[in-house]
């Protein structure tokens, strides 16, 4: 499962209305490090499949969502469980690290 772009619009039904946990990435097209971390998310909403939806929300198109949650460096990710932000990552991180990251959300439930 590719990663999805959520909007302003979609952000509600897609992320905060989700059965299973989204972790949601915050870039822009000109942020390098956001370049970087694109290609590992979407490795990861492969092997996450089912259990965390992966999200990409463009922060100068969709800047309602962008200011609601304060979102000031990107990439920021943040994952939503229950429509709460459980976990915030800012900055550009390797694989292992976010792997890391995602389940330590996804042990409580495990």
């Amino acid at each position: 499962m590719a990663t999805v772009a959520v909007t302003d619009d979609t952000f509600k039904a897609e992320v905060l209305e989700s059965e299973i946990p989204v972790l949601v990435d915050f870039w822009a097209t000109w942020c390098g490090p956001c370049r970087m971390v694109a290609p590992i998310l979407e490795e990861l909403s492969d092997e996450y499949e089912g259990k965390v939806k992966i999200v990409k929300l463009d922060t100068d198109a969709n800047q309602a969502t962008t200011m609601a949650y304060g979102i000031t460096s990107i990439p920021t990710l943040n994952v939503y469980s229950g429509g709460q932000v459980v976990k915030s990552v800012i900055g550009a991180r390797p694989k292992r690290a976010l792997k890391e990251e995602i389940d330590a959300v996804l042990a409580p439930s495990a």
